[in-house]
């Protein structure tokens, strides 16, 4: 295949490129028309000013949060020495992540950050009318076109998506040491570290022993073993996380059923609590493919299933996945970027704690825990832990069991489809005018290629990442995937990813201490 087949028609890309930021730009208009509006959850509780500066606040801490993940992970076999002199932030930044478990740790926490973020962002920008749907008005637009952009979410997914986190994980994948060198990063590396510290998502340990106890696959971990008052701090924690997460699901319900929630008024209940745990499935599904997928395309050949000896599904993901050197792979994980923002503005919805005018606390609880419950703190704590770690460590511990799914096949065509239609393709545009401002320089520019760094006997650490068995990020590259190809058997399919994403798998080993 040439390389001009695998870039696609030039005047194609054009398109993508001009209706996706055409698109993108039309969303943001309508999100700041409609908070100043007052509809919006959080510009009619406050004032479309709060609600405008909060948003942005959050979407730029989720550039970071994202992009972030990418290069600390990606940075990690790299010398810290080779820059420690150029890039001082960066240096303290890596030194703090690689020092025992915690990169694990900041991965974990790193986790909640990203769920707890895009539920603010929807709290501050998606549409929320002060009686019914039919409500919502915006400059006398169609109520199809508001329909389409404002009640059912897409311009702030796309909004989200594109803004808040593809495009800063193309900039990061290959801009690391630049992308790290500065206080924002090791800020929000502190923030990881101390939201792992404070014991709300523990109740993960729990899984990982389980899910290891059942795959037969010991606990690693880098430090010594704990001490008798280290355990009781670390096992208080896991159940006060139990405890939590009991606490975030019995809220919920009763807020549902008591139709005390953000939740669309034609949506009854007993539907609300079907279509949340359907889209806390269809993220699960999403984040274990993911890893599964990165999981496989490590194994040989004869054990991807390339010969149908572990199913149709198998066959057919491993014939359309790893073809066109893996370049498939990548488009699948921005298609599944799309998928998993959707899924989680839709759950914020339902679970995002709203009591009306005259009516009691959830419970009877005291005001100021009732504002607690309506920050969406305990929605997003349960999509962080049933929805996307959980899903991860089973599907690390049995990645084949994911990668022959039939319905994982099913979303891998879908978000191929997805990333095919370019709607995303404005994160490119994005990060090209974001690297043309800033000026940032690739990291071989700083430390050269791996091969260079080898002659110099600076070497890369290439088990670094033993033990840790979730990806949670991926390398886009400066660059669109290339057009999707399906014909498996016209070219050779690497062995490896490293075209697709390899040098910012991430992965959230939950550490064993």
């Amino acid at each position: 295949m040439t390389a001009s087949t695998v870039k696609g028609n030039p005047i194609i890309r054009m398109i993508k490129y001009s209706y996706s930021s055409i698109l993108l730009v039309f969303s943001i208009i309508m999100i700041l028309g409609n908070m100043f509006q007052d509809q919006t959850r959080l510009a009619h509780q406050s004032h479309p000013a709060v609600a405008l500066i909060l948003m942005l606040f959050a979407i730029v801490w989720l550039t970071m949060v994202e992009g972030g993940q990418g290069a600390l992970v990606g940075l990690g076999p790299v010398d810290t020495e080779l820059y420690k002199d150029s890039h001082p932030m960066t240096y303290r930044c890596t030194n703090i992540i690689y020092k025992g478990d915690n990169l694990d740790r900041y991965l974990l926490g790193r986790q909640f950050m990203v769920i707890l973020i895009v539920f603010v962002v929807e709290l501050c920008g998606a549409t929320h009318a002060k009686s019914d749907d039919s409500d919502i008005e915006l400059w006398g637009m169609p109520g199809w076109l508001i329909g389409i952009f404002l009640v059912s979410g897409v311009s702030m997914i796309l909004f989200t998506c594109m803004v808040g986190q593809l495009n800063s994980e193309i900039i990061s994948c290959h801009y690391m040491l630049d992308y790290l060198n500065n206080w924002f990063a090791l800020i929000t590396v502190w923030t990881a570290m101390a939201i792992e510290f404070s014991g709300i998502l523990h109740v993960c340990y729990i899984v990982q022993r389980t899910v290891g106890y059942l795959a037969g696959q010991p606990i690693l971990s880098k430090e010594e073993p704990k001490t008798l008052p280290q355990n009781i701090f670390f096992y208080g924690r896991c159940l006060m996380s139990l405890a939590l997460l009991g606490l975030s699901f019995a809220v919920t319900f009763v807020a549902i059923f008591e139709k005390k929630t953000t939740v669309w008024e034609s949506v009854p209940p007993w539907a609300s609590v079907i279509i949340f745990f359907v889209l806390m499935g269809c993220i699960g599904i999403l984040e274990g493919s993911q890893i599964a997928y990165f999981a496989v395309v490590k194994m040989q050949k004869s054990e991807q299933g390339q010969d149908g000896s572990m199913g149709y599904f198998a066959k057919k993901s491993a014939d359309i996945l790893f073809a066109n050197n893996n370049h498939n792979l990548a488009a699948f994980l921005v298609g599944r970027q799309l998928c998993v923002v959707s899924c989680m503005f839709f759950i914020a919805r339902i679970t995002a704690v709203k009591i009306p005018d005259g009516e009691p606390n959830i419970f009877g609880v005291p005001d100021w825990m009732q504002a607690i419950f309506s920050t969406g703190l305990l929605g997003a704590v349960i999509v962080a832990v049933v929805a996307s770690v959980s899903w991860r460590l089973l599907a690390s511990a049995f990645p084949i069991v994911f990668f022959k799914n039939p319905l994982a096949y099913v979303f891998l065509r879908f978000c191929l489809f997805l990333e095919m239609t370019g709607i995303l393709h404005g994160a490119w545009v994005i990060a090209f005018i974001i690297k043309k401002v800033t000026g940032v320089k690739r990291d071989e520019v700083y430390i050269g290629t791996a091969d260079e760094r080898a002659a110099k006997s600076h070497k890369d650490n290439d088990n670094i990442h033993d033990g840790i068995g979730l990806v949670g990020s991926l390398d886009v590259g400066d660059d669109e995937p290339p057009v999707q190809a399906f014909n498996n058997e016209e070219e050779k399919i690497k062995p490896d990813v490293e075209e697709a994403g390899s040098s910012s798998d991430t992965t959230i080993s939950i550490p064993s201490s």
